[in-house]
């Protein structure tokens, strides 16, 4: 996507991920699910 303005052009592209950065997303992810879980169990309980 380019936007003209006012003799400035900016551009906007997407950035891709490296390995490091989608593994590290799945760990978040995942101890995301984690926690609630527990938030469920003690949910539970009352």
């Amino acid at each position: 996507m380019t936007i003209n303005l006012f003799f400035l052009t900016i551009s906007i592209s997407k950035r891709e991920k490296s390995i490091e950065e989608y593994q590290r997303e799945e760990r978040v992810n995942k101890l995301m699910e984690e926690m609630k879980e527990r938030q469920y169990s003690m949910m539970r309980l009352f």
